[in-house]
């Protein structure tokens, strides 16, 4: 029996994060079905990551999400990055919207930190709150109000939000120290996954060849064991 130990190093405005989740969590349920009997088992630790750190925080450090998209990459090229992650976005399930704000993600973070001290079902609802939000219903994910109704949505009382996110720093240093410990194991794009702690990919991958990589995966640490 194995366990996969999965490190996702993930922003919450990055769209192939989201995709990637997406596809990570199909990978999970395609892998069980090919190998029913193996009783091998998936752990995934999410770690966080700023696209754009050096933005002030707060909706008033926020942008126009398409304004912002034009600057960076020049209006062909987001033409092109809709395009495709439409057609993405219709495999994954995914309502793909691109209207809205962007900006810097470390309340985001601490948000999904402070679900993590709840339960590890918590901490998934956040993320996956977090992207709908932000993806799908054009939410601006700056805004400490937009993510008290995300908090209320998991199951986070209002009271212990208020006192973490809103008055005071609570969970901040921890996304730091994650943030800073991810760059100085050499990630410097995401999506990132680490599995086994050694075994490192790049970027969104399709289920499928999410399992070959799995399979691949077992099979060398079956030979290493034998």
């Amino acid at each position: 029996m194995t366990n996969f130990r999965i490190t996702v190093t993930s922003d919450t405005i990055c769209p192939w994060c989201y995709v990637g989740r997406k596809q990570l969590i199909a990978a999970e349920t395609l892998y069980h079905e090919l190998h029913p009997s193996s009783g091998d088992t998936f752990s995934v630790n999410y770690m966080p990551y700023m696209l754009l750190p050096d933005w002030p925080r707060g909706p008033a450090g926020a942008q126009d999400k398409q304004e912002a998209y034009i600057q960076r990459f020049g209006p062909e090229r987001v033409k092109m990055m809709h395009q495709r992650l439409r057609v993405v976005g219709k495999e994954t399930g995914i309502d793909f919207k691109f209207g809205g704000r962007t900006g810097n993600t470390r309340d985001s973070h601490r948000l999904v930190w402070l679900a993590k001290k709840y339960s590890p079902e918590i901490e998934s609802k956040t993320i996956d709150e977090l992207f709908k939000s932000y993806f799908e219903k054009e939410g601006d994910i700056t805004d400490l109000e937009t993510l008290r109704a995300i908090a209320s949505t998991v199951g986070i009382p209002d009271a212990d939000f208020q006192k973490a996110i809103v008055d005071s720093d609570e969970c901040g240093k921890e996304v730091d120290r994650a943030i800073l410990h991810v760059q100085m194991k050499g990630v410097s794009s995401v999506p990132n996954y680490l599995v086994q702690g050694k075994y490192q990919l790049d970027g969104a991958r399709d289920p499928k060849t999410f399992v070959g990589i799995f399979e691949k995966i077992k099979e060398l640490e079956s030979k290493s064991v034998g």
